[in-house]
């Protein structure tokens, strides 16, 4: 059994069109909010965690959506463009309401945007368990999670080589255009390139076989819980870190590129790893790599938050952190579609990103109050401690572990379809 690398990077451009966005949101909207509105940051948390509150009912929305729509051109791709060109539209709008006093149509405009980008998540990423064989599906994830950091890696580049200011404020307006105009190419090639309905059609018959619905065995449900607590928690201490990064590092260390050029390298160290990952994974089992990434995790936050000065042992953390990170999250995502049913699949993906969200919501708020009442040095500690209380739940889990049959020598293991 092989894997179709050249149709699993063109499906990942969706998800690089996703992670670009999410990038942008995450380091340039809290800026927005401190500095043109004014906001404290509990206040900003509250605001920092919409897209996650809205994640929670349309991501498992939508998911379920595009399991039962049938239209010609796929069960995903209706929502993946639809979704991206809305969500282009509106970037291009934001920045225009960037101003002091404007701070209703800044709202409006960033809750249509964040409900345009969750239509099309889940349908996003549902696209590649649905043509990839389960067996394979942690390799396949491991290119689409290399697309999406490839994504984020673009964001931060261009934040970091583009001047944003113009006067007395920051001009974030070049910084949306760049990330919009790579969404639209983005989806504009997964949508020529990528027949969906003739590839679900070859898929082999034993996964075309299984039907949606269903009640999942005792066992297996039990493990699923497990999974997604562990979803949960580990997001609830990488988010911690990625969504008031940019204000811990200009508080305490610096100005904003660089911190721009540690998320880079963070992000550099997952790209370079997802591939080695998805390979390992495939040997030695996803829980194994799960939970060695929540310990490496957990303690590259424990040893930045002991950092006083910045220096150069704060580029290896993050190397390590994306290394980590890349880990976990290449075999997170299959071991909840493994459990699924076939014609379930976007209904596990949106339970994935509902309890991924639903601990993104908490973090931004609970950690914006740590932050603005009791200090900056609370955001490390903080998360690993979540991302450790992951490792506990992720250790009794015992279904989702898929691996594909040994390669009958050592060459096959590195044979792919072209």
């Amino acid at each position: 059994m092989k894997l179709n690398n050249k149709r699993t990077i063109l499906i990942g451009f969706a998800f690089l069109s996703i992670c670009a966005f999410w990038q942008l949101y995450d380091t340039v909207i809290p800026l927005i909010l401190r500095d043109t509105f004014l906001m404290g940051d509990a206040r900003a948390g509250q605001i920092m965690a919409l897209d996650n509150v809205l994640a929670l009912f349309m991501l498992p929305l939508f998911g379920r959506l595009s399991d039962k729509c049938n239209s010609r051109f796929g069960k995903r791709m209706p929502f993946i463009v639809s979704g991206t060109f809305a969500a282009v539209i509106l970037m291009l709008i934001l920045p225009r309401v960037d101003a002091p006093g404007r701070l209703v149509a800044f709202m409006v405009v960033l809750v249509l945007l964040l409900i345009a980008m969750n239509t099309y998540r889940s349908p996003a990423v549902a696209l590649m368990p649905d043509v990839t064989p389960k067996p394979l599906r942690s390799k396949a994830n491991a290119i689409i999670n290399l697309m999406g950091a490839l994504g984020g890696v673009y964001t931060l580049a261009i934040i970091k080589f583009l001047p944003v200011t113009a006067g007395e404020r920051a001009d974030y307006s070049p910084l949306f255009l760049l990330v919009a105009a790579a969404m639209a190419l983005s989806v504009i090639l997964v949508a020529i390139c990528v027949k969906e309905n003739k590839l679900r059609a070859e898929m082999p018959a034993e996964e075309e076989e299984q039907t949606s619905g269903g009640k999942l065995p005792r066992e297996m449900r039990r493990s699923l819980i497990l999974i997604l607590l562990s979803v949960a928690l580990w997001y609830m201490g990488y988010n911690a870190v990625t969504s008031a990064y940019s204000k811990y590092f200009t508080s305490k260390w610096g100005d904003l590129s660089g911190a721009a050029s540690c998320l880079m390298v963070a992000t550099i160290g997952a790209v370079v790893s997802y591939i080695p990952v998805g390979f390992i994974s495939s040997k030695i089992g996803r829980k194994k790599m799960i939970l060695f990434g929540v310990v490496l995790l957990a303690a590259c936050f424990a040893a930045a938050g002991m950092v006083q000065k910045f220096s150069f042992v704060v580029y290896v953390l993050f190397v390590l952190v994306g290394f980590a990170w890349a880990s976990i999250n290449v075999n997170s995502y299959p071991m909840v579609v493994e459990i699924s049913k076939g014609g379930d699949v976007g209904k596990y993906t949106g339970y994935y990103y509902t309890f991924s969200m639903a601990a993104q919501i908490v973090t931004p708020i609970v950690s914006g109050w740590l932050l603005e009442h009791v200090g900056y040095g609370t955001l490390f500690p903080y998360a690993a401690g979540m991302v450790a209380l992951a490792f506990f739940t992720m250790l009794f889990v015992r279904h989702g572990d898929n691996r594909p049959n040994a390669p009958a020598s050592v060459l096959e293991s590195f044979d792919t379809e072209d």
